[in-house]
Protein backbone atom coordinates (compact mmCIF):
# COMPACT_ATOMS: atom_id res chain seq x y z
CA UNK A 1 0.00 0.00 0.00
CA UNK A 2 1.46 3.33 -1.09
CA UNK A 3 1.07 6.27 1.28
CA UNK A 4 1.03 9.72 -0.26
CA UNK A 5 2.82 12.14 2.08
CA UNK A 6 2.20 15.18 -0.08
CA UNK A 7 -0.68 17.39 1.00
CA UNK A 8 -3.71 17.63 -1.19
CA UNK A 9 -3.58 20.52 -3.70
CA UNK A 10 -6.28 22.49 -1.87
CA UNK A 11 -4.47 22.04 1.44
CA UNK A 12 -1.21 23.21 -0.11
CA UNK A 13 -3.01 26.22 -1.61
CA UNK A 14 -4.43 27.18 1.79
CA UNK A 15 -1.10 26.60 3.52
CA UNK A 16 0.63 28.88 1.01
CA UNK A 17 -1.76 31.82 1.48
CA UNK A 18 0.37 34.73 2.68
CA UNK A 19 -2.52 35.98 4.85
CA UNK A 20 -2.77 32.69 6.72
CA UNK A 21 0.95 32.73 7.44
CA UNK A 22 0.91 36.39 8.48
CA UNK A 23 -1.97 35.65 10.86
CA UNK A 24 -0.33 32.52 12.28
CA UNK A 25 3.10 34.01 12.97
CA UNK A 26 1.64 37.34 14.11
CA UNK A 27 -0.51 35.44 16.60
CA UNK A 28 2.34 33.31 17.94
CA UNK A 29 4.82 36.15 18.37
CA UNK A 30 2.36 38.76 19.64
CA UNK A 31 0.77 36.41 22.18
CA UNK A 32 4.13 35.89 23.88
CA UNK A 33 4.73 39.67 23.83
CA UNK A 34 1.28 40.37 25.30
CA UNK A 35 1.82 37.88 28.12
CA UNK A 36 5.17 39.43 29.04
CA UNK A 37 3.80 42.98 29.15
CA UNK A 38 0.78 42.09 31.27
CA UNK A 39 2.25 43.65 34.44
CA UNK A 40 2.44 47.01 32.65
CA UNK A 41 -1.35 47.43 32.73
CA UNK A 42 -3.34 48.53 35.77
CA UNK A 43 -4.95 45.65 37.64
CA UNK A 44 -3.65 42.86 35.40
CA UNK A 45 -1.17 41.60 38.00
CA UNK A 46 -4.07 40.75 40.31
CA UNK A 47 -6.31 39.33 37.60
CA UNK A 48 -6.93 35.54 37.70
CA UNK A 49 -4.71 33.69 35.25
CA UNK A 50 -7.55 32.50 33.00
CA UNK A 51 -8.87 36.06 32.63
CA UNK A 52 -5.39 37.37 31.91
CA UNK A 53 -4.89 34.73 29.21
CA UNK A 54 -8.26 35.62 27.69
CA UNK A 55 -7.39 39.34 27.74
CA UNK A 56 -4.01 38.66 26.13
CA UNK A 57 -5.66 36.44 23.51
CA UNK A 58 -8.10 39.23 22.65
CA UNK A 59 -5.25 41.74 22.43
CA UNK A 60 -3.31 39.30 20.26
CA UNK A 61 -6.27 38.91 17.89
CA UNK A 62 -6.24 42.70 17.59
CA UNK A 63 -2.53 42.52 16.76
CA UNK A 64 -3.30 39.92 14.10
CA UNK A 65 -5.90 42.27 12.61
CA UNK A 66 -3.34 45.08 12.57
CA UNK A 67 -0.76 42.78 10.97
CA UNK A 68 -3.21 41.74 8.25
CA UNK A 69 -4.17 45.37 7.58
CA UNK A 70 -0.49 46.30 7.38
CA UNK A 71 0.20 43.32 5.10
CA UNK A 72 -2.64 44.26 2.73
CA UNK A 73 -1.57 47.91 2.76
CA UNK A 74 1.95 47.01 1.68
CA UNK A 75 0.48 44.64 -0.92
CA UNK A 76 -1.71 47.43 -2.28
CA UNK A 77 1.13 49.96 -2.29
CA UNK A 78 3.87 47.69 -3.57
CA UNK A 79 2.95 45.04 -6.04
CA UNK A 80 0.64 42.42 -4.67
CA UNK A 81 0.04 39.86 -1.96
CA UNK A 82 3.14 37.80 -2.70
CA UNK A 83 5.56 40.42 -1.38
CA UNK A 84 6.71 38.21 1.55
CA UNK A 85 8.33 36.00 -1.13
CA UNK A 86 10.53 39.02 -1.91
CA UNK A 87 10.82 40.94 1.35
CA UNK A 88 12.85 44.13 1.15
CA UNK A 89 13.82 46.55 3.87
CA UNK A 90 11.30 49.05 2.49
CA UNK A 91 8.44 46.52 2.52
CA UNK A 92 9.20 45.32 6.03
CA UNK A 93 9.60 48.93 7.22
CA UNK A 94 6.26 49.81 5.61
CA UNK A 95 4.65 46.80 7.30
CA UNK A 96 6.05 47.92 10.66
CA UNK A 97 5.24 51.62 10.15
CA UNK A 98 1.61 50.91 9.30
CA UNK A 99 1.39 48.72 12.40
CA UNK A 100 2.88 51.52 14.51
CA UNK A 101 0.46 54.12 13.15
CA UNK A 102 -2.59 51.91 13.69
CA UNK A 103 -1.35 51.05 17.18
CA UNK A 104 -0.92 54.74 18.07
CA UNK A 105 -4.45 55.50 16.86
CA UNK A 106 -5.93 52.54 18.73
CA UNK A 107 -4.03 53.26 21.98
CA UNK A 108 -5.20 56.88 21.92
CA UNK A 109 -8.81 55.80 21.44
CA UNK A 110 -8.61 52.97 23.96
CA UNK A 111 -7.06 54.99 26.76
CA UNK A 112 -8.68 58.40 26.19
CA UNK A 113 -12.03 58.07 24.44
CA UNK A 114 -13.09 54.52 25.32
CA UNK A 115 -11.17 54.21 28.62
CA UNK A 116 -10.70 50.46 28.12
CA UNK A 117 -7.59 50.26 30.31
CA UNK A 118 -4.95 52.28 32.09
CA UNK A 119 -1.24 51.78 32.50
CA UNK A 120 0.50 50.71 35.68
CA UNK A 121 3.37 52.74 37.13
CA UNK A 122 5.80 50.35 35.42
CA UNK A 123 4.70 51.26 31.87
CA UNK A 124 7.00 53.72 30.11
CA UNK A 125 4.80 56.40 28.56
CA UNK A 126 5.62 58.83 25.72
CA UNK A 127 4.96 62.23 27.34
CA UNK A 128 3.48 64.19 24.43
CA UNK A 129 1.22 61.41 23.20
CA UNK A 130 0.57 59.91 26.64
CA UNK A 131 0.63 56.42 25.16
CA UNK A 132 2.76 53.48 26.15
CA UNK A 133 6.13 52.89 24.59
CA UNK A 134 6.07 49.09 24.85
CA UNK A 135 3.38 48.44 22.17
CA UNK A 136 5.27 50.75 19.79
CA UNK A 137 8.47 48.81 20.41
CA UNK A 138 6.42 45.66 19.80
CA UNK A 139 5.64 46.95 16.28
CA UNK A 140 9.30 47.79 15.71
CA UNK A 141 10.65 44.43 16.89
CA UNK A 142 8.11 41.80 15.80
CA UNK A 143 7.35 42.67 12.13
CA UNK A 144 10.80 41.66 10.81
CA UNK A 145 10.45 38.33 12.61
CA UNK A 146 6.90 37.81 11.33
CA UNK A 147 8.02 38.42 7.74
CA UNK A 148 11.12 36.28 8.19
CA UNK A 149 9.00 33.33 9.38
CA UNK A 150 6.41 33.88 6.64
CA UNK A 151 9.14 34.09 3.98
CA UNK A 152 10.68 30.83 5.22
CA UNK A 153 7.29 29.12 5.32
CA UNK A 154 6.31 30.25 1.82
CA UNK A 155 9.63 29.35 0.25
Amino acid sequence: MKVNHLPRPWLRAVRDLPELNIALFAFLLNFVWEMFQIVLYQGMKETPHSEAVLTCTQATLGDVGIALAAFWSVAWLDGGRQWPHRPTAARVAGFALIGILVTIAFKLLATRAWKLWSYSQLMPVIPLLEISLVPLVQWMVLPPFIIWFVHRQLT
